[in-house]
């Protein structure tokens, strides 16, 4: 009988041991889990983590309460806490392998719709025993006997099927990376194992028939913040994108990488890269990377695809522990930058021919028609010599549209009050006047934008008279600045036309003033719209500045 009875206490203190242990390893084990930069990722395990310290505190209640109807309200509490153990586990699961379904709006409320119902059933066991019946037993110490009916059955099928969701999720997210996945999906596996003591207490009389799933995600919980936490964190990264990506240690060793980045460069595919230099398996990525332009070509099925190559630290609340390069397809964009290259310089070739092929016939020309003045006064020469200064005019602008016309390199920051007013000196107009409303501080290419602003304040005096008031300022509402007068303004109808090639209101005009602006402006990929000043002229907003602030 004694041997019997310290048998029985011996079961009795292993199984408080083993729930109390549980429950303190998953709430020291939250704490640690801080250092998990994805927010979602963090809530849904450290969730995870206090339902399953809870789950396990029930039962240790349960087992400790002196009376039959404490441990039937502790078992109460157990399936309530447990129940939620699976909303948590699924909200974990479907954070940490980057799909959205935990934000969902109807998956929400049908998980809680349900909850809610099969919470009513469990609270209400009393009053119908449709879930479970319980009498107090001796063997193998005394405790109080579950005897589970359909609704449970019911219920925990539904559970597991729920957690088989997760684990599906998580292990198609494994399959994605390259790196060794074994410790952490071992780590998974083990918060399934528990289910096999679950059916030995269910069918044997060797364990009490209790739910034992408490366990197992301790143990998950303690391998992920105390042991594998930067591999955890890795392979989250690394299998959370579509695009192909490569993570590199702080030793700028390759980490892991994903199925695209191994389609992308077949020396990854054997995986015997892991752990080697990133410098002395992808070259051309490490060249890349320390241009301005980021940009790698791969021949993929005979035809040539351009690559950005981006790189963001990959952290751990604080410690570095390395860098993830992700590698944008950006092929249409390359070619349409290519091809645009291609066009400015023909355009420009083209423009160096006119200057050069026809400024010389255009030279002589000027000279005889001065010199035909000098001897005869002739009404015909002066009308010549007008139209040769007008064909001037027009090879000068057609160089500038050229110029203005090809991408923008170099950025320098520049003041909006300080170009402008630089800019107004070298407009001959005596009688105007400049109002430079406030600052703006911005990127640009500070030679262009000189010109863009000469041009807008030569063609506001052009059509708003000499003595036209010029106002400059930021806009407030969003990145730009406007530049407006109080002249005749321009008809709506006529606005889309004017940055057009050749187009002028003024008998003098060339046409060249305002598409020479729309080439500056779009050269600096910015946006420019035409509208009414308060005073009924034209307002010209520049919007899309790069601020600096």
């Amino acid at each position: 009988m004694v041997e019997l009875l310290s048998s029985a206490g011996i079961s009795f203190v292993a199984y408080l041991l083993v729930f109390g242990g549980a429950a303190v390893a998953c709430l020291v084990s939250a704490t640690r889990l801080t250092r998990i930069d994805d927010p979602d990722t963090r809530r849904g395990l450290v969730a995870l983590l206090l339902t399953s310290s809870g789950w396990a505190t029930a039962h240790v209640a349960f087992l400790l309460a002196p009376s039959e109807s404490l441990k039937h309200a502790f078992y109460l509490i157990g399936l309530v806490v447990g129940l939620s153990a699976v909303g948590a586990w699924l909200y974990f699961c479907s954070a940490y392998t980057n799909r959205s379904l935990h934000r969902q709006p109807i998956y929400r409320r049908v998980a809680v719709g349900v909850f809610l119902v099969i919470i009513a059933v469990k609270l209400t066991n009393p009053l119908h025993n449709l879930y479970f019946t319980a009498e107090f037993v001796t063997t193998p110490f005394p405790h109080l006997s579950v005897t589970h009916q359909l609704a449970h059955w019911l219920v925990m099928g539904l559970s597991y099927a729920l957690s088989l969701v997760g684990y599906f999720m998580l292990i198609e997210h494994f399959t994605q990376v390259q790196y060794k996945t074994t410790p952490v999906l071992g780590l998974v596996g083990i918060t399934g194992l528990p289910i096999v003591f679950d059916i030995i207490g269910f069918t044997t009389p060797y364990l009490i028939d209790i739910t034992y799933e408490p366990v197992g995600v301790a143990i998950f919980a303690v391998g992920v913040a105390f042991v594998y936490l930067d591999t955890f964190q890795a392979i989250q990264l690394a299998g959370g994108h579509d695009e192909p990506v490569i993570l590199v240690s702080a030793d700028d060793r390759i980490r892991d990488y994903n199925d695209r980045a191994s389609d992308l460069f077949p020396v990854l595919a054997d995986k015997s890269a892991l752990g080697e230099p990133l410098w002395s398996v992808l070259p051309t990525v490490t060249e890349a990377l320390d241009r301005d332009r980021s940009i790698i070509e791969r021949d993929r099925d005979g035809e040539i695809r351009h690559y950005r190559v981006s790189e963001s630290p990959f952290t751990a609340r604080q410690a570095d522990l390395g860098r993830l390069l992700v590698f944008a397809d950006i092929t249409d964009r390359e070619r349409y930058r290519r091809e645009l290259e291609r066009q400015n310089e023909r355009l420009e070739q083209f423009a160096s021919m006119i200057s050069h092929d026809l400024r010389n016939p255009l030279n002589v020309a000027m000279a005889r028609v001065e010199m035909a003045n000098d001897e005869y006064d002739d009404e015909n020469l002066a009308t010549a010599e007008n139209a040769l200064d007008r064909m001037t005019q027009l090879i000068e602008d057609v160089l500038e549209l050229a110029r203005h016309g090809q991408p923008i390199d170099d950025t320098e920051l520049v003041s909006l009050s300080t170009i402008a007013r630089q800019c107004w000196g070298m407009v001959d107009a005596p009688d105007a006047e400049i109002v430079l409303e406030d600052d703006l501080t911005f990127t640009a290419d500070e030679a262009r934008l000189q010109q863009l602003f000469e041009n807008l304040f030569r063609n506001a005096v052009d059509h708003g008279g000499s003595d036209v008031t010029i106002r400059v300022g930021a806009l407030d509402e969003s990145a730009g600045f406007y530049v407006e007068d109080d002249g005749v303004g321009i008809p709506a109808e006529e606005r889309d036309d004017v940055f057009e090639t050749g187009y002028s209101t003024a008998q003098e005009g060339t046409g060249f003033g305002l598409a020479i602006v729309k080439e500056i402006v779009d050269a600096h990929e910015w946006e420019i719209t035409l509208t009414d000043s308060d005073s009924g002229g034209t307002r010209v907003e520049i919007t899309g500045v790069n601020r600096a602030d």
